[in-house]
């Protein structure tokens, strides 16, 4: 025992030495000796302390505790180690302290028990948890052991209390803000749902009420309970508004009562008093508690609510009874509130709805007084807002607040049924049927249903309706209404005498009355109005006009007496200005007044006040009378919006006015004027298909209409025909011109627009190459305009038309000779002075008197410039009719100046460019200078001025082209005219970049790939010419003379660099069509006829050919008669020997051998010297010797042969004919002639074919078996070559053939045959004739097959093989089918015929 004392004093003596390690060592020993040792244990649990060895220390404290319970020495040791370690143990220091406390308590200590719990509380607020703090001040709550014993020593109750509520506030609202952050982040979250979903998971787990509650019931200070009496009814309806729907109605009883009791400390907290306000589901405004209503004002006035409660109060629709005089004397302290005007109360109850937009009961208020003051719109907003707001305060306290929504929904209807009549009326009686289900007995509903069922003329059912309200509730008003649903049923005695009988119980001196007595009378009157329709009674002033005359008098603004005046003085007292200041009085009170606003949009249209119709019928349409609701028997109203579209129209708002007669078609369809508007808007727009179909729709509704408007239907007929001219269908709009004109002959604008027609008509079939066509149509145009000219000689468009169809002549010259000379001249001549076309004569020379002398010539050259005389002076006369008009004189100068260009072009056709003529040039200047003068903003009068000048004055020219371009650079054609003027000027780049720059503009501009290819041409890259200009071609129109000649003469001249193309007749045919449109529109263009004749000769089309060649010589000799040219001479020897040549193929040998010779004389006389000449005088040579031998002079044959051989210098073609003629004259002589010509040709030229071949054939036909095996070397060597023709194999298939046949044995020559043919198949298998030979040897059909397939695979467009061989080859296969084949291929060949006869 004295060694455990010793070993406490040790460690007693260690600790204290701040030996711990020997501390440790000493108190281990005692425990050794004595586990239950309380000090050993506490001196252990020092030491382990001292050296920061927490666990081990304190179990060392608890196990003396456990020795020890009531010793209070462990347990401060454990605070003191628990102090060390923060809030890591302070869950354990709350147990320590809480014991600790409770040993002091039980020895009566309480400063020390005080100071462990200060102690404890102040360490748990400094380093402990949010939590761990509110668990600390749990042990000073009522209800703790140490509550009791400290009381009046620790903080009161209601401190505590209001310290855990604002801990478990920042705890709530955290937990919150955490909570929504986390969730908002998720996959598909909604904000609004997220929020709703935390709130309610977070309140519902809530004590903050409890703790509002005990805060509360302990607080002394009134203050500070009101203030938790607030917080824990805004908790609780939170917590409210967050819970599910099933939960809601325990809660919700909680909170009201809540409320209710505040109200009744009549505390002023809004919250509570709108609760107590909103959530009263009255029926009627009666039923609300007026004090609690009066003393919301008192508390809250600035509130919106309030604001709207204290207008609501004092208005004329207030349910709730003034205050009496002495209630209002008790109150002395309540400050005196000056009455407010009926402006200032609806401006302070307007403003307290928007600061208030959640209360429902501000809503309902609202709307009652704006239907009160008539404002029904704002009403139907206030009472849809309102409906918005009683579902979401249902949603939020879970109430029903079923009448609160039926009053507001009454509100909404009643609106509905007076605003923009009848639009809503489907909505306003859905809702007062829904009413009347619950409550059959509604007055509102009832009379609401009555007034829709009036509005849709359904009147036996409206005077139902009307009569059951009126069981309810005896009104003058019901009555009032339900008589007048008996006098639109007919019936208008008995309504005369009910509405009568109301007139003593309105005479109230409220403006509500005044306007309903206003509207009795008006009624009466119109009654007495229908009961007798005759002119007197109507025109009686004692009768219906007296009473809405008393209307007026009755109510100033009472809008349907204004109407009825104005139709009295319109129709009966002829009084136009009155009544059109009652039809505005009415309007201007009331957009609903509808006859009066189509009454005033006539009168305004009558007078082209366009602005005011607009103003009219948009007025009209917004006021949402014009469509009847579904189910409706009243018609729609469509005139506004028709009326709109007639304006939109005339503003040329083309969408606009497109919408408004739609919108009028959707509610009359068959409104003729509608359609007819409608088409017009869609031709304005350029929407012409739609255009046609309205149109059409129009005409089909014509048959329906009466014979007032039926009068009018021609502008139909007119608007469609301008339509179909947009669309390019002038035939159809042609006819239905001369349809409007044979009952409108004298219509300006119909005769104008058909003569017009035919002009765009006959232009656009120039441009397709139709000139026929072209030529007569404005032949017809002629006739219009001589009709024209006799009642309106003085119209710019007439002349300009006139002059645009003599224009027409001048690009068809090939018709110049059916220019109607004469009736063109008794047009121009009609009643004008003649001396009045010297206008710049000075400069041109054209006036009458030239134009009359130039009519006399009868030579297509007299008439071309007759017809340009006759454009410019009827451009010159539409010059004198526009003196008044600086735009039409602006065109018509420009029109004459193209009228002079063009006579410039014409005079001066095939000149040379310094022979030509000016004085028509020079005149064009002085026309589009005028024009610019007038205009000077217009590009193309800029574009044209540059183009006349270009051979005048380049400096003005290229001025003209770039002001052109200022004013308008995306004009493709003025890009082409610069570049061609750059072109002209050598600079090669800048007409490049013109001409692309034209390409980019517009792609399908033709003349700007004209210009490429012409410079290109320039350049020398003949190919990429002929490319640009096929393309230039093939996107040009029929009258495009440039393009069509760079054309043709470029791919002429590929033909004749290209010889395997030179028969190809698909590439000929092109080229022909362009030169046979240009021989139509020129009458000397003598290089593209002869072009044009060689390509003809070509195709195999001789008479055509010669022809042509036989009228180029005509020409050139005559042309030569009078300039004895070397050059047209030259030409005319090269025409000579071209006509020489056709005639040859026409087999008139005679002409031939004449022109041929002619041909060669000239040609001798000729000094030049070149190719041209000798190719002329080879052809002459050849067509002469060829035209001898077929008429049988060998002798003269063999001269030209022998000519064209020296020309040649011995050409082995030439040596080839001249044998083929000596052979044929017959003599040993010539034959051997013959057969030393071709061995001279064949050693000078080896490998010629056509040499070689004609020995071989002249070896066969005598026999001579030397020269067959010398020449059959040289064929089987030919016979491989790869630039052999299919005529050339086929012959020289045929002479091996016959070759091998010279064998008498009959077995070796059929070997021999054989053979050959095997190895024509084999050289050549792709070609026919093998085949064809070896079917003819052999009865197997597959090789006649075969030559069928290779000979239509080498058939055009596939090779060159001609139809005749084609023929043959079916003609093999001995197949009735095929032979029929053969026959349609060639019938005038015989194997077609052979092969069918021999089946």
């Amino acid at each position: 025992m004295s060694a455990i004392k010793t070993a406490l004093k040790a460690a007693k003596g260690a600790l204290d030495a701040h030996q711990y390690d020997k501390a440790v060592d000493n108190a281990t020993k005692v425990l050794k000796e004595d586990p239950r040792n309380y000090h050993a244990h506490v001196f252990l649990g020092l030491a382990f302390e001292k050296q920061s060895r927490n666990e081990e220390s304190e179990k060392a404290y608890l196990a003396a505790t456990a020795v020890k319970a009531n010793d209070p020495l462990a347990w401060q040791g454990l605070i003191s180690l628990y102090e060390q370690q923060g809030s890591r143990k302070l869950d354990s220091y709350h147990d320590a302290a809480f014991r600790l406390a409770q040993l002091f308590m039980e020895v009566d200590d309480k400063t020390r028990c005080q100071t462990v719990v200060d102690k404890y509380t102040d360490y748990a607020r400094k380093c402990g948890s949010r939590e761990q703090y509110k668990h600390s001040l749990e042990i000073l709550l009522p209800g703790s052991e140490l509550y009791n014993y400290l009381e009046g020593r620790i903080p009161h109750p209601s401190h505590t209390y209001t310290k855990l509520s604002e801990l478990v506030e920042q705890d709530e609202k955290e937990k919150i803000n955490y909570e929504i952050g986390q969730r908002r982040t998720r996959l598909g979250a909604k904000i609004d749902q997220v929020t709703m979903d935390v709130r309610r998971e977070v309140l519902q787990n809530s004590n903050l009420e409890t703790l509002y509650q005990h805060v509360i019931d302990w607080t002394d200070d009134e203050e500070t309970r009101r203030l938790y009496e607030e917080k824990l009814l805004q908790h609780a309806y939170d917590t409210l508004i967050a819970l599910p729907g099933p939960q809601k109605a325990s809660k919700c009883e909680e909170v009201t009562r809540l409320a209710k009791g505040l109200v009744i400390l009549k505390h002023p907290f809004a919250l509570a008093w709108k609760i107590r306000l909103e959530w009263q589901d009255a029926e009627r405004m009666e039923e609300l508690d007026a004090g609690l209503l009066r003393e919301y004002v008192e508390h809250f006035p600035d509130d919106g609510l309030g604001k709207v409660l204290r207008g609501y109060l004092e208005s004329e629709i207030s349910v709730v009874p003034k205050r009496a005089p002495s209630e209002e004397a008790k109150d002395n302290e309540r400050a005196e509130t000056p009455t407010m005007t009926a402006e200032d109360r609806l401006l302070l109850m307007t403003d307290g709805l928007e600061d208030s937009s959640s209360s429902v009961l501000a809503h309902r208020i609202m709307g009652e007084y704006y239907l009160y003051l008539d404002e029904y719109d704002n009403a139907a907003e206030t009472a849809r807002k309102g409906r918005r707001q009683v579902a979401v305060e249902s949603r939020m306290s879970g109430l029903p607040l079923r009448n609160i929504l039926d009053a507001v929904d009454l509100v909404l209807g009643t609106a509905l049924v007076q605003y923009q009549a009848p639009r809503y009326h489907p909505e306003a009686r859905c809702l007062f049927e829904d009413i009347l289900d619950r409550k059959p007995s509604n007055i509102s509903a009832l009379v609401g249903i009555g007034l829709i069922l009036e509005e849709q003329e359904e009147y036996e059912k409206a005077i139902e309706f009307l009569e059951r309200a009126l069981k309810q509730a005896p009104s003058t008003r019901i009555k009032a209404e339900a008589a007048w649903c008996r006098a639109l049923t007919g019936d208008y005695a008995t309504a005369c005498s009910e509405l009568e009988e109301c007139l003593p119980h309105v005479q109230a001196p409220d403006p509500h009355t005044k306007t309903l007595k206003a509207k009795i009378l008006y009624r009466i009157g119109m009654c007495m109005w229908n009961m007798d329709d005759s002119r007197s009674s109507r025109k009686d002033r004692t009768r219906a006009y007296a009473r809405f005359i008393w209307s007026l008098q009755a109510d100033v603004n009472f809008a349907p007496a204004y109407t009825s005046l104005g139709i009295y003085y319109d129709d009966y007292a002829k009084d136009k200005n009155r009544a059109r200041k009652c039809f505005q009085k009415a309007f201007e009170l009331s957009s609903s007044e509808v006859v009066a606003a189509e009454r005033l949009a006539q009168s305004f249209a009558k007078t082209s006040e366009w602005d005011l119709v607009e103003i009219v019928a948009q007025r009209v349409i917004e006021s949402g009378k014009l469509r009847p609701p579904p189910g409706s028997k009243k018609k729609g109203i469509s005139w506004p919006f028709a009326a709109l579209g007639v304006v939109q129209l005339n503003n040329q708002d083309y969408p606009k006015s497109i919408v408004s007669f739609q919108s009028a078609l959707r509610i009359s369809p068959r409104d003729y004027y509608s359609w007819v508007g409608l088409g017009e808007s869609y031709q304005s727009s350029g929407r012409y298909i739609a255009a046609t179909k309205a149109f059409e729709q129009a005409q089909k509704l014509e048959q329906e209409l009466g014979p007032e408007v039926l009068a009018d239907t021609w502008f139909s007929k007119y608007a469609l025909a301008n339509v179909k001219r947009e669309l390019g269908e002038y035939d159809a709009a042609i006819a239905a011109y001369k349809e409007v004109l044979a009952s409108r002959r004298t219509e300006y604008g119909v005769s104008i627009a058909a003569l017009q027609t035919l002009i765009e008509a006959a232009w656009n079939d120039l441009e397709l190459g139709y000139f026929g066509r072209a030529i007569e149509s404005v032949q017809e145009a002629l006739k219009t305009a001589q009709d024209i000219v006799t009642w309106r000689d003085d119209a710019f468009n007439l002349w300009k038309a006139v002059g645009d169809l003599c224009s027409v002549y001048t690009y068809v010259q090939s018709y110049i000779e059916e220019f109607p000379v004469q009736d063109v001249q008794s047009l121009l001549k009609y009643d004008f002075d003649l001396g009045d076309y010297k206008l710049l004569a000075d400069f041109d020379e054209v006036d009458w008197a030239a134009f009359d002398s130039s009519s006399s010539g009868d030579s297509a050259e007299s008439r071309l410039g007759c017809c340009s005389f006759a454009a410019i002076l009827a451009h010159k006369r539409a010059i004198s009719c526009c003196a008044h008009d600086p735009h039409a004189r602006a065109v018509a100068w420009y029109n004459l100046g193209w009228a002079e260009h063009r006579a410039h072009v014409c005079q001066n056709n095939g000149e040379p460019e310094s022979r030509q003529p000016l004085k028509y040039l020079k005149a064009s200047v002085q026309c589009f200078k005028r024009a610019i003068e007038l205009e000077s903003g217009n590009s193309e009068f800029w574009n044209s001025l540059g183009i006349v000048t270009s051979q005048l004055n380049p400096r003005v020219a290229q001025h003209s082209f770039v002001r052109s371009l200022y004013l308008n650079d995306k004009s493709a054609r003025t890009w082409t005219n610069l570049g061609v003027f750059y072109l002209t000027e050598g600079d090669i780049q800048l007409a490049n970049d013109s001409f692309t720059r034209a390409q980019s503009v517009d792609p399908d501009h033709a003349q700007a790939w004209l210009g490429q290819g012409l410079l290109a041409a320039q350049l020398g890259e003949t190919g990429e010419a002929r490319t640009l200009f096929t393309h230039a071609f093939e996107i040009a129109s029929a009258s495009a003379a440039q393009i069509q000649r760079s054309y043709a003469s470029s791919t002429f001249d590929h033909l004749l660099s290209s010889p395997s193309n030179s028969t190809d007749i698909a590439s000929l045919l092109q080229p022909l069509l362009a030169l046979r449109q240009l021989s139509k529109m020129s009458l000397t263009d003598l290089p593209y006829d002869h072009i044009c004749s060689l390509l003809l000769e070509r195709i195999g089309d001789r008479i055509n050919a010669s022809q042509k060649l036989s009228a180029i010589c005509s020409v050139l000799e005559t042309d030569y008669e009078k300039s004895e040219s070397s050059e047209t001479l030259a030409r005319f020897s090269q025409a000579k020997a071209d006509l020489s040549r056709s005639l040859l193929a026409k087999r008139d040998f005679g002409g031939a051998a004449e022109n041929a010779e002619t041909a060669l004389d000239l040609s001798a006389d000729d000094d030049q010297s070149g190719t041209t000449k000798n190719k002329t005088r080879l052809s002459a040579h050849l067509s002469a010797g060829l035209a001898h031998f077929y008429q049988g002079s060998m002798d003269r044959s063999i001269e030209m042969f022998k000519g064209a051989l020296k020309e040649t210098q011995g050409d082995p073609d030439i040596v080839c004919l001249l044998a083929q003629v000596l052979w044929a004259k017959g003599g040993d002589q010539e034959r051997s002639i013959a057969r030393d010509q071709l061995f001279d040709s064949i050693e000078k030229h080896p490998g010629h074919v056509a040499t070689t071949l004609l020995l071989g054939v002249i070896a066969v036909l005598e026999d001579d078996r030397d020269t067959i095996e010398a020449v059959s070397d040289d064929l089987q060597q030919l016979r491989s070559r790869d630039d052999l023709r299919l005529r050339q194999h086929k012959q020289l298939a045929q002479l091996l053939n016959a070759i091998a046949t010279l064998d008498s044995d009959n077995e070796i020559r059929a070997s021999e045959q054989m053979s050959e043919a095997a190895t024509a198949v084999m050289l050549g298998p792709s070609l026919p004739y093998g085949w064809s030979q070896l079917a003819s040897l052999t009865d197997d059909p597959h090789p006649a097959e075969i030559a069928v397939l290779t000979a239509s695979k080498k058939a055009p467009p596939g090779g060159d093989l001609s139809a005749e061989d084609l023929s043959e080859a079916y003609a093999g296969t001995q197949k009735g089918g095929d032979a029929q084949k053969s026959i349609i291929l060639a019938p005038w060949k015989s194997f077609g015929w052979e092969a069918l006869a021999r089946l």
